[in-house]
Formats: C-alpha cells, sequence, structure tokens
C-alpha cells in the first residue's frame, strides 16, 4: 500500500475511475485520498459512493497530497496550473493524464524543477483492466516513475514510454475502450437483428470480445493467428470476415486511432 497521500484536481469520470481502481485494488485507503470539482453535487456524490474527502478549492488538494494527479479538460489546464503556481512546491510529484499536454507546457506554467510525470491511463481502471502509459518528466525521479508504476500497474497494465509516443497512445487506448463499446453494441445488434434477446446478445457480445483478448494476451500469438484458428475453410466465419472487409472495418478502425491520434496533437499545439 502506497503511504503517499494522492489529490485529484478534476473529479470526472476519469478521476472516479482512477479513485475506484486505487480502493478497489487496496493501493491506498480512502482517507488518503482528496478530489477537488467544481460541481458541489459532484462532490457530495463522490463522498458518498467511495468515502473519499472532497472539496471546491483546488489549493486544498495542493495542501493535502503529495501526489497531485492533474484529472482535468486539456482546455482548462493552463488556468489550473497557473492559479496552483505557488502551492506546488518540489515535496509534490505531479501526475498528468490530460490529453495531449505535453511536459514542457506543465513545467513553464509551475516552479522550476517541480517533478511531472505525464500519464495516458484509460476507464477499465474501473475494473483493474486498464492500459496506461507514462513519460517522465525532466526532474522526475526514479522513485516517482516507480511510484506511478506501482498506482497504475495495480488497476492494468502500464509501460514506460518517450513522451513523442503518448498521443498514440491517447488515440488508441486512451480512446480505444469507446471503439470496443460500439463494436460490442454492433456485435449485440446482430444477434438481436438474428432473433436474440437483447440481455442475451449483450453478454455473449461482451464475453466474446472479453474472451479474444484474454486469448491474445494470455497465449501470445499474433491476433491474425488466432483468427486464422477460428476460420474453417468454407465455415461461417470467413463469411463474416468476408463482410467485414467490405464495409471496411479494419482500415476504419487505424482511421479512428489516427484521427483521435492527430486531435491529441492539436490540444497541445494550441497551447
Amino acid at each position: 500500500m502506497l503511504k503517499e497521500k494522492i489529490g485529484f484536481i478534476g473529479g470526472g469520470k476519469m478521476g472516479e475511475a482512477l479513485c475506484k481502481g486505487i480502493i478497489n485494488a487496496k493501493l491506498n485507503t480512502a482517507d488518503n485520498i482528496m478530489v477537488s470539482d467544481v460541481v458541489v453535487e459532484r462532490c457530495k456524490l463522490l463522498t458518498k459512493e467511495l468515502g473519499i474527502k472532497t472539496t471546491q478549492n483546488n489549493k486544498d488538494i495542493a495542501s493535502f497530497a503529495d501526489v497531485i494527479v492533474l484529472a482535468v479538460k486539456p482546455q482548462m489546464m493552463n488556468e489550473v496550473i497557473t492559479n496552483l503556481k505557488n502551492d506546488i512546491t518540489h515535496r509534490h510529484l505531479v501526475v498528468s493524464i490530460a490529453a495531449g499536454i505535453p511536459l514542457r507546457f506543465i513545467e513553464s506554467c509551475l516552479q522550476a524543477d517541480i517533478r511531472i510525470i505525464r500519464v495516458m491511463p484509460n476507464t477499465p481502471c474501473l475494473v483493474g483492466a486498464s492500459a496506461t502509459a507514462f513519460a517522465p518528466g525532466k526532474y522526475a525521479t526514479d522513485a516517482d516513475e516507480q511510484l506511478v508504476f506501482s498506482l497504475f500497474n495495480a488497476v492494468g497494465k502500464v509501460f514506460k514510454l518517450d513522451e513523442s509516443h503518448l498521443d498514440a497512445v491517447t488515440g488508441l487506448s486512451g480512446s480505444g475502450p469507446a471503439y470496443g463499446y460500439m463494436f460490442i453494441e454492433a456485435l449485440s445488434d446482430g444477434g438481436v437483428k438474428m432473433g436474440l434477446p437483447r440481455d442475451v446478445a449483450t453478454i455473449l457480445a461482451a464475453q466474446t470480445v472479453l474472451g479474444a483478448a484474454r486469448m491474445v494476451l494470455e497465449t501470445g500469438q499474433h491476433p491474425a493467428s488466432l483468427k486464422d484458428a477460428v476460420t474453417s475453410p468454407g465455415g461461417t466465419t470467413i463469411d463474416g470476415l468476408s463482410k467485414l472487409e467490405d464495409g471496411g472495418l479494419r482500415s476504419t478502425i487505424i482511421h479512428a486511432v489516427e484521427a483521435a491520434t492527430v486531435k491529441s496533437k492539436k490540444l497541445g499545439e494550441l497551447l
């Protein structure tokens, strides 16, 4: 269990998911977590559901926490960290999960030599299945990197990468759960079209995608090899795959990752 107190600036869906993931993984207790959010009702909800401390004042987070997680929208980052410039000190580790915001921008808004790590997680951290990558700033220590690794490894898989790769991570795994949900919904719709009850079709679709993902992760085989193992000559699967190719599924997904990556880069360029 971590001894550091963790403060989240921003109590949206990602911040909430991380808080729940940390508590569920027993990496920290609710007493050692505080969230700030401008919406009073949001603060009340988080306190009620998670038992964590909440506040509407970001400066309270700086006073309380050893690790400050910036979980705000990219467009709000400038205002938020500029207002905290005198409150964030060298005792803090700053972790940014804002899409597209480069380390150099955050460093330029804070006091000199502040320790910062940029992280791109995703919402399945709520169920211990996140896919996360991080890049340390130039003042972050090995201990800081290990802390971030421990934090996100407890709720999924985590990789240290060069910052130049984080926009692509945003486009792939940061936005990827939404692509997966759409695919599951479409599979379910197909089952309903063919006569299955909606509840059964949705569970079958979700379990099928879960099983396929576990096969990739646990066997270490290339997805194409696993696909071929399901695809018998003249069977049902090859007819289905042919329709997916006709519809451009493969290229559409590639373009989706590309578009989200480009958007992430643009968010950083705006600053």
